[in-house]
């Protein structure tokens, strides 16, 4: 025998409540019609009357009141796992992968997104580091992060970093057997600390600015790294002059571990922007995630 649908066992459970077809019909945002509709329905499959019909009142029958008595907790236990899976379904939830550089993943997206990641912990977050100008689209990443002044004009661009410079450094022992530059030519003549470009595989022109006059300087040296903290290590290590983000550098200029020179010539620089495609359709997901790189300065 079928056993009906749980909107009829539902029907009459308010009906029962109410001991009105009118409130009931109200409270479940139906008709009247549709209401005696399935009740009907649910007598005609178990054969037994469920309800006593009177002039102005409605009430249960035993067999009524026994289904009633057995159903509505059972009814309440699924509608409230019904809401949960709902809540469920709707928690954010997806892969993001991200393309950005060590400083950039070091400095600004893993400090912020700590916090996202313990609140969501069905949103998993892949962070590549890469120094080339990577076509998200085409290597399927759903972001990037870059300099301001490096986003594409057909890209949506955040700022999630202050404005910044880099820093032309040297450890102590360097120096004690190497002069001091001066001026950005200078460089040419000091065992410098390259950094390989992966985008064009050239090295990257060291960038100078004073008095709106602006200067690259491409330098030789025996060492060619592809990131900056690597960068870091071998100028505290006193191979070379390195040029670095100034925040990586200003704790160890403090303990006397490097030194700064140059910094009349390092302009400031607009900060980091994580970019996307105009196009990219947002999932929840994705919109915490850009909302925790933010920047709030």
């Amino acid at each position: 025998m079928q056993r009906g649908n749980l909107d009829d066992l539902r029907a009459l459970i308010v009906v029962g409540q109410e001991r009105s077809f009118t409130k009931a019909a109200a409270k479940l945002g139906v008709s009247q019609s549709a209401l005696s509709q399935n009740i009907r329905q649910l007598e005609t499959r178990l054969a037994v009357r469920l309800l006593t019909r009177m002039t102005r009142s409605v009430s249960l029958t035993d067999a009524g009141e026994r289904l009633v008595r057995i159903a509505a907790p059972r009814l309440e236990e699924i509608d409230a796992e019904l809401t949960a899976l709902s809540e469920l379904s709707a928690k954010p939830t997806g892969t993001i992968r991200v393309t950005a550089g060590d400083h950039a993943i070091e400095m600004i997206l893993w400090p912020k997104l700590k916090g996202l990641l313990t609140a969501y912990p069905d949103i998993k977050v892949e962070l590549v580091v890469d120094y080339g100008l990577t076509d998200i689209a085409a290597e399927r990443y759903d972001a990037g992060v870059r300099w301001g002044e490096q986003v594409a004009k057909d890209m949506i661009a955040v700022r999630i970093g202050p404005d910044a410079r880099f820093a032309v450094v040297g450890a102590p022992s360097y120096f004690a057997e190497h002069p001091k530059p001066v001026a950005p030519g200078d460089l040419v003549d000091h065992n410098c600390i390259n950094l390989r470009l992966p985008t064009h595989g050239g090295l990257y022109a060291w960038e100078f600015e004073r008095d709106g006059r602006e200067q690259k300087v491409r330098v030789e040296g025996q060492l060619v790294l592809n990131g900056v903290f690597q960068m870091l290590n071998a100028a505290l290590g006193g191979f070379g002059l390195a040029f670095i983000p100034e925040d990586l550098v200003l704790p160890h200029i403090a303990e006397d571990r490097l030194i700064r020179v140059l910094e009349e010539w390092c302009p400031f620089w607009t900060g980091y922007h994580l970019y996307y495609p105009s196009r990219r359709q947002s999932s929840a997901a994705f919109a915490l995630f850009v909302d925790a790189l933010r920047s709030r300065s």
